[in-house]
């Protein structure tokens, strides 16, 4: 994939994908049978948890599914995470509508309402205290985010900057960012001379561009919003005037030879966040034209298709929650081991033993609190593994021809050759994001990047397997021996 300048319009960072939700263990398209049983499946540089949601939809009561996945950036994996804990919420902290409400408005505005800001900051919260668990404890299921959640597989180090995003979530550095104006500055670079005819650009990119590649359901007025001001979806009256943290990442610069780190909004200004839920759906009513005019939007369709997927996650939980913590168990646990520490150092003071009680104590409420807030799906886990790992996942006994389906983003493809074949189980499918929905690019360079995709695949021992040409994926099946 080409960079610089090229691809400004699709920033330097991935927030969401660049085409719709998939099931990656649907075989519709091949004459491979859709597996069963245990499933594994990795995905590299999906940037949001829209495939991951899809696939669990699709699972079997019986079958078993273990996602893991990896991300070119840690800020991707936070946010990842975010909204995989508000996938999770459970129906008694969360109600659907809200919980819909809020993983949109995380998902796809640069600015949000003081409801949700608050929100994302007690979540991040959690998170913050989950992530430093895993760095401060032997790996257990007591020590997760969440049995379904697994950041063990990274580094300390990667662990701390988690932490430390989730800390800058919660308390944002002095003075706050200007979403407006970062925004503002990302589209006039962008366009340059044409800025100050920037809305005759942007109903250019949706009518010749999305619209001529099937995307008419997104209508002008939300799209040019969004361009404008980077507000997605408004679905409740309020005011959107809070920066969304979980959109803000740093960008380096190099200036006179020193590099300098940029705090702003650094990803897609072009595409949209509607390409990830809000083009396809299957209720065919929400597709209904008058008049040669789609009567939903694609803010209609992202809600539909994000709480079908809820109520998914919620039929497979089953409405139940985490097991929790008792408070007589833990506080047994914590006396044990300050009655040691007592016999060892015999220095202790009755005030010091009060307050490792209280802390132990107000710590285990906290935990508890956290678990109860999510639900549990039996039988899927999703596992985050270290930016670096793609090249020595072939290396490993335990994923020796393990994944049945594998995923790899247009941003992350050129990380993907020959060893791949050794990480596929027998019969895998190989999912590759195309360029169909990179604005900037030209059908050249789209048909260009679509045939080097093919070529990485054949040498990694993969065949095509039935397509659409007008898909925003090319689907691969693993060769017979």
């Amino acid at each position: 994939m080409s960079s610089g300048r090229t691809l400004e319009g699709a920033g330097c960072i991935t927030w969401w994908g660049f085409g719709p939700a998939r099931d990656l263990l649907e075989t519709r398209r091949s004459q491979t049978p859709r597996p069963q049983g245990e499933l594994n499946v990795l995905l590299v540089g999906s940037s949001d948890p829209r495939h991951i949601l899809k696939t669990i939809s699709g699972l079997k009561d019986t079958d078993t599914l273990h996602v893991w996945v990896m991300e070119n950036s840690m800020e991707v994996v936070a946010r990842q995470l975010l909204l995989l804990y508000v996938s999770l919420s459970s129906p008694e902290s969360m109600g659907m509508q809200e919980k819909t409400d809020v993983f949109l408005e995380l998902f796809g505005n640069s600015e949000i309402r003081s409801q949700t800001d608050d929100k994302l900051k007690h979540m991040a919260a959690r998170l913050f205290l989950a992530v430093t668990d895993t760095m401060d404890a032997d790996t257990d299921t007591d020590t997760h985010i969440h049995p379904c959640l697994d950041t063990s597989f990274l580094k300390f180090k990667e662990r701390d900057e988690l932490a430390r995003i989730f800390k800058q979530w919660q308390r944002p550095p002095s003075p706050p960012l200007g979403m407006c104006k970062a925004w503002d500055a990302r589209v006039r670079q962008h366009l340059g001379t044409r800025y100050d005819a920037r809305r005759g650009c942007f109903d250019w990119d949706l009518t010749m561009k999305l619209h001529d590649k099937g995307c008419g359901v997104i209508h002008k007025q939300e799209y040019i919003r969004w361009r404008e001001s980077g507000v997605a979806f408004e679905m409740r009256e309020g005011l959107y005037c809070i920066a969304n943290q979980s959109l803000l990442s740093t960008r380096v610069f190099s200036r006179r030879g020193d590099k300098v780190g940029v705090r702003g909004y650094w990803g897609d200004i072009v595409s949209s966040p509607y390409l990830s839920f809000g083009i396809e759906t299957d209720y065919k009513e929400l597709l209904k034209t008058q008049n040669n005019q789609h009567v939903k939007t694609a803010q209609d369709i992202s809600v539909a298709n994000v709480e079908t997927l809820f109520k998914s996650l919620s039929t497979r939980g089953g409405h139940t929650h985490v097991s929790e913590l008792t408070k007589d168990s833990f506080d047994h646990t914590a006396e044990t081991h300050l009655s040691c520490q007592l016999e060892e150092e015999r220095v202790c003071t009755v005030d010091q033993e009060e307050t490792v009680k209280l802390d132990n104590k107000q710590h285990a409420e906290e935990k508890q609190k956290h678990q109860i807030e999510l639900m549990n799906l039996p039988g899927v886990s999703v596992s985050f593994l270290s930016l670096d790992s793609l090249p020595k996942l072939p290396m490993k006994s335990r994923f020796c021809r393990l994944f049945n389906a594998i995923y790899c983003s247009a941003s992350m493809v050129h990380h993907l050759d020959s060893s791949l074949k050794q990480t596929a189980a027998p019969g895998a499918v190989l999912t590759v994001e195309l360029a169909r929905y990179l604005l900037d690019l030209s059908k050249e360079q789209e048909a260009s990047f679509a045939t080097r995709v093919s070529e990485i695949a054949k040498e990694a021992g993969f065949v095509p397997a039935r397509t659409e040409d007008n898909d925003a994926y090319a689907v691969f099946t693993l060769q017979k021996d």
